[in-house]
């Protein structure tokens, strides 16, 4: 757009292009969705038991949840005992560096939450931990 100055003249206007600024902050966004990690949820609540000495887990990639009633949930969705071991496996394959954490309820049977540590081991999962409630 041209003014007319005071000697008659005309002159142009100063105008800053955003379009550069722009394209970086796509391309920042664009990287931060790619090299993000996903957590899996496990699809259900549970009440986890007491623990005053539980650390924090940083690095979950993984949630498998134990319902009272010895239901195992993984990805939002009811996973059959002989079944536990693929899902795991394929969870696994997609962020290998993640480890697994156990959210048993405590009520829960020690024979489901073996089933599910087996499974781990089986599918080559490094690192699982069991949720607790921290007083």
């Amino acid at each position: 757009m041209r003014k007319k100055n005071q000697m008659g003249g005309e002159e142009e206007e100063a105008a800053i292009d955003l379009t550069p600024m722009l394209d970086v902050v796509f391309i920042m966004l664009i990287f931060f969705i790619v090299t993000a990690t996903f957590i899996k949820e496990a699809g259900i609540d549970v009440n986890r038991p007491f623990a005053p000495t539980s650390d924090e887990q940083a690095d979950a990639a993984i949630l498998v949840a134990i319902s009272a009633n010895d239901e195992i949930w993984i990805d939002r969705s009811l996973t059959d005992p002989p079944n536990v071991r693929n899902v795991i496996e394929k969870l696994h394959q997609e962020n290998p560096k993640g480890s697994l954490v156990i959210q048993a309820d405590e009520n829960s049977t020690n024979e489901m939450l073996v089933i599910v540590m087996e499974a781990a081991k089986v599918a080559g999962v490094a690192n699982v931990a069991i949720a607790a409630l921290k007083d």
